[in-house]
């Protein structure tokens, strides 16, 4: 081993040693030592039988006893003993630090420990951890929770076969039962073929049946046939169900057959669904499977709960306290400043976004590495007057004195403020208990450059610079009142109603003069009868630092009617965070369908950040629905599981996905493959992008052909959708793409599709964060369309974001993009970019015959559709390598860098001068490639205009759906201004007419300036062209 270099890590990622095998020790607990070599893919299994047939020939082996009742212990990666509960990993996926295993006697619950174990691996974060905290909140937490999900565990197991169903294999649905069909009436009484067979039978036969019946019809029509050809029994209908072969997807329930997505994909595409009847005993032996192995776990530990925690005594109401709150500041430490310097500590009290008074200062002290203050701070707000969800926010300073200026000079000596250190505290604890005592606050780094107060939007559960010591002044425990129980107040003044509906009419309105505060307060009860949904302005005006503005408030709030769970949803912004309010927005939530919600899900992940406390009304709420739907489980894990390495909010997602694992022991093994294929892939993007030696794409397919990634990286669910299952990884058919992170091209095989084949796209070092929440709304575009009859052919690819800067994508099979079309039809890369009848030829050449005029229909609805979509969203960088066609006709964009009007610069010059691509070669596809053909385009126009009016009126989701994401730090969205692009685009606060008008403009500035677009493409293309 080379000087200054510990461990095995540079061997275990040597990726030409795999045949090789490893020298290791073992250490039994008799006392003897072992050494022999282990191969790189044996499991903890195989080595243990291999260590007793080696302490066969030694002494004392007759003490060992059973191998059942020891397990290996190793010093891992992190430098942490750990046990390696679970046998059936491989010591190359283990990596122990040294290579040496220690062999140890079973202490305590076997099962508990596997499963903590399993745990521990799946969610990035070992449960020690939350032990090593030592923290009453986490404990109380992880205790509730645990007690909350088995609770849900246990009721699922009861249920019929027909609503586990529900929950394990949810239906994917359309929006609407009935595709649009624009000039094609003769499909709507159309017949579709239905291709059926019966598990554990090779036979199948075709059915007939009308889009419009329910499944059950289908599977009433399929037991009569079989008893025709069969003559079998007969068999009731309600023992079956049915299953699309080679997914986890069924056809069940009182939806149309037309409505599965799957069902309406074979429709459109002029495919025979593929089904499987399923006779209920094997959906029972499913779920008595799933329920043999979370059985196992509750009755390895006790149910019982700790006792809670005894109230303190001599306890005191806060509003009984009318003296001013004042905090003693005392000490800090570890303080990083050069000398020369003054520190100073700024303190500010802050509801939500709100300044509750004014910002205190502390006295200036020396840098040194332990400075002393121990000076009171007062606030200008009463103790009686601290809102429950009062924040402490501490800012440190290093103060810099200016050239003092000469005498007689009005100017003022200037100081420079050099912003080290910041952090929050909640002035109440998680049980509405007044914070009192000596508290060592770790802070966080400063931003460079900001000057300011700094405000922290989530829960900082990570120590990192300068902590800082603070004591409150008061002594006795100090409760905040329960103001749940406080009596509604009435006090209502019916005047200037005009000035009222002006102001709740204006969509835009944030900031309000102080007789428009003054008046929307008179008016509260107004507001509550007449316009419930403007709650948050109310909510923005009212004072929380005024004990008798709250309770009016929170009295009101209790009789305030629920909202839409859309206009819900701007309540969890971090403006809001009383418990009374965040407890009425989930209690509308809770109407949300869970399509709905899986629609919402990766907002309302991100918004868990601006909760102050573990246990909280959102956390519940998303559990409890995951726990329902393991769809919704299976995304709320990656959305959780894809940011556990941020240190703010890492504690609390270990813990929900803790919670969660609990709830679901059958979806550890699952989500444990997804997550171990992704660790190959992982390793396989290294070996590609490391600089050692160039890698080549049949290195490549020799890597993945080893038996440990062939095993890890088959038979497996999709994480960008469950119900697709990846059943055989086609070595020959993976590659690595050229650009900069190298993405691994992976193919999939699956013997029930027939010879198709499922890719995906693995991307390591690219955040796709901002591409799944683009995609996302594009989706949610194209499911408000179709809910007004408007199909428009999109193509929403499945984009997951599974850890640090890495993802999946799914592959769009057979399609190109426009940039290899043009180069591909011309013999210069210049002129490339100008050949109008390249798209329209290959058009022609992938579809012959009458499958052209089809094929140029798919083109013109999708072209309208990302029209639209790009520039309501204000996607940039749009170039004819990020926006590709399939064969069938279907235009899509791809690769979303870019949006909310951040269009992309060269050299100070805007490269991007049109609202959206509309460029002439796609109005020559549009007009069949005649130029007389204005009617065709108007219909484009037409279906433009449709699409652009339906996102105005839902205008406002898209508006609360961004602003959840501020949240998530995304380069260009973090701040209200950054909306602002999207709230113009949708034209929120305008008239339908003034919108449309508006769009017009915009539309017919898209083809009157499309030259440019040409002429940035052949620029595009110049720099890309890599032909000889």
């Amino acid at each position: 081993m080379s000087p200054g270099k510990y461990g095995m890590q540079e061997e275990w990622e040597k990726e030409e040693a795999w045949d090789q095998g490893i020298m290791m020790d073992f250490l039994l607990p008799t006392g003897i030592f072992l050494k022999f070599p282990v191969s790189r893919n044996d499991t903890i299994k195989t080595i243990k039988k291999m260590v007793w047939k080696n302490a066969k020939s030694e002494a004392l082996f007759s003490a060992l006893g059973d191998p059942d009742a020891y397990v290996f212990t190793c010093i891992n990666q992190t430098a942490e003993r750990e046990e390696l509960e679970e046998e059936s990993r491989r010591i190359s996926d283990v990596r122990p630090f040294m290579c040496v295993l220690r062999l140890v006697a079973r202490e305590g619950d076997r099962v508990e420990k596997l499963t903590n174990a399993q745990i521990s691996l799946l969610i990035g974060k070992g449960l020690h951890e939350f032990e090593a905290q030592k923290n009453h909140e986490v404990n109380e937490f992880r205790t509730k929770m645990r007690a909350f999900c088995e609770e849900k565990a246990l009721e699922r197991q009861l249920l019929p076969w027909r609503l586990w169903m529900e929950y394990s294999f949810p239906c994917d649905l359309e929006p609407c039962c009935s595709p649009h069909e624009e000039g094609n009436n003769k499909k709507k009484n159309t017949k579709i073929f239905v291709n059926i067979k019966f598990e554990a039978s090779e036979e199948s036969f075709m059915l007939q049946q009308d889009p419009q019946d329910l499944p059950m019809a289908l599977v009433k029509s399929a037991l009569k046939k079989k008893a025709t050809v069969f003559r079998s029994v007969r068999q009731e209908p309600e023992d079956y169900t049915l299953q699309v072969n080679g997914r986890w997807d069924f056809i069940y329930g009182d939806h149309p057959l037309c409505q599965f997505k799957y069902m309406f994909s074979c429709l459109r595409n002029g495919q025979a669904p593929q089904l499987t009847m399923v006779h209920h005993s094997t959906i029972s032996k499913y779920q008595e499977e799933q329920g043999r192995m979370s059985n196992q776990l509750f009755q390895s530990r006790s149910l019982s709960r700790p006792p809670p925690l005894p109230l303190k005594k001599n306890t005191s109401s806060l509003w009984s306290i009318n003296e001013p709150f004042y905090i003693q500041l005392l000490h800090g430490s570890r303080v990083n400043a050069d000398e020369g310097m003054k520190l100073v500590v700024q303190a500010g009290l802050f509801h939500g976004s709100e300044l509750l008074c004014k910002v205190v200062t502390s006295s200036e002290v020396t840098v040194r590495s332990e400075p002393l203050w121990d000076q009171k701070l007062e606030f200008d707000i009463s103790v009686s007057d601290l809102p429950r969800m009062s924040r402490l926010c501490f800012a440190l300073y290093a103060v810099i004195e200016k050239t003092k200026k000469p005498r007689g000079t009005k100017k003022k000596n200037k100081r420079a403020d050099c912003p080290i250190a910041w952090v929050n505290t909640m002035v109440f604890d998680y049980k509405d208990q007044l914070k009192t005592g000596e508290f060592l606050l770790s802070a966080w780094p400063s931003v460079p450059g900001t000057n300011r107060l700094i405000l922290s939007k989530s829960v900082s559960t990570a120590s990192s610079t300068a902590p800082v010591s603070a004591c409150s002044g008061l002594k006795n425990p100090v409760w905040h009142v329960a103001l749940a129980h406080i009596l509604s107040v009435r006090d209502f003044l019916e005047f200037q109603l005009l000035r009222l509906k002006e102001i709740m009419d204006n969509k835009n309105y944030t900031e309000f003069f102080e007789d428009e505060k003054e008046l929307l307060w008179k008016l509260r009860y107004e507001v509550r009868e007449r316009y419930p949904e403007s709650l948050s302005k109310l909510l923005l005006i009212t004072k929380w630092n005024k004990r008798e503005e709250v309770v009016l408030m929170v009295s009101l709030l209790r009789n305030w009617p629920d909202l839409p769970a859309i206009q819900a949803l701007e309540l969890l912004d971090y403006s809001f965070p009383d418990p009374s309010v965040r407890s009425f927005t989930i209690r509308c939530l809770k109407k949300l369908s869970d399509p709905e919600l899986l629609q919402c899900l990766i907002q309302l992940v991100q918004v868990l950040k601006y909760e102050s406390y573990l246990d909280c009304d959102l956390t519940t709420f998303l559990l409890e629905r995951a726990l329902s739907n393991q769809r919704i489980g299976h995304f709320l894990f990656w959305h959780l599981r894809s940011e556990i390495h941020v240190s703010s909010v890492g504690l609390r997602f270990g813990l929900i996905l803790e919670a969660y694992c609990r709830g679901n022991i059958h979806h550890i093994k699952l989500l444990t493959k997804q997550n171990e294929a992704l660790t190959k892939m992982k390793a396989l993007s290294d070996i590609v992008k490391s600089g050692s030696h160039k890698m080549t794409v049949d290195d490549l397919k020799l890597c993945i052909r080893q038996e440990s990634y062939m095993e890890a990286l088959s038979d497996l669910l999709s994480p960008l959708n469950p119900s697709i299952i990846l059943t055989q990884i086609c070595a020959d058919k993976c590659r690595f793409m050229d650009s900069k992170m190298k993405p691994l091209w992976m193919m999939y095989r699956n013997p029930c599709f027939q010879g198709e084949m499922v890719g995906i796209i693995f991307k390591n070092g690219d955040d796709l964060r901002q591409d799944m929440l683009t995609l996302q709304m594009i989706h949610l575009m194209e499911n408000l369309w179709k809910k007004e009859g408007l199909d428009l052919r999109m193509i929403p690819y499945g984009c997951l974001s599974t850890g640090n800067k890495m993802g999946l994508i799914e592959v769009v099979k057979n399609s190109d993009t426009i940039a290899n079309i043009q180069r591909n039809s011309s013999n210069s890369a210049a002129t490339a970019a100008f050949n109008k009848d390249a798209l329209l030829n290959w058009l022609k050449s992938k579809n012959p015959g009458d499958r052209l005029e089809q094929a140029i229909e798919e083109f013109t609805l999708s072209c309208a559709g990302y029209c639209v979509a790009t520039y309501v969203l204000g996607i940039g960088d749009r170039h004819n390598d990020n926006i590709m066609i399939r064969e069938t006709g279907q235009l899509f964009h791809i690769d979303f860098g870019h949006f909310l009007g951040n269009f992309k610069r060269k050299l100070g010059i805007n490269r991007e001068r049109v609202p959206f691509i509309l460029t002439y070669d796609f109005v020559h596809v549009i007009q069949q490639g005649r130029t007389n053909n204005s009617e065709k385009f108007e219909r484009f126009r037409e279906y433009c205009e449709w699409a652009y009016k339906i996102l105005c009126h839902n205008g406002i989701l898209f508006v609360n759906l961004f602003a959840m994401m501020k949240a998530a730090g995304l380069p260009e969205l973090t701040s209200s201004k950054d909306i602002q692009y999207l709230k113009d685009s949708l034209a929120l606060g305008k008239s339908e007419e003034e919108a449309l008008k508006n769009f017009k403009v915009k539309f017919n500035e898209a083809l009157r300036e499309s030259w440019k677009t040409k002429v940035n493409w052949m620029m595009h293309s110049l720099a890309k062209d890599n032909r000889p």
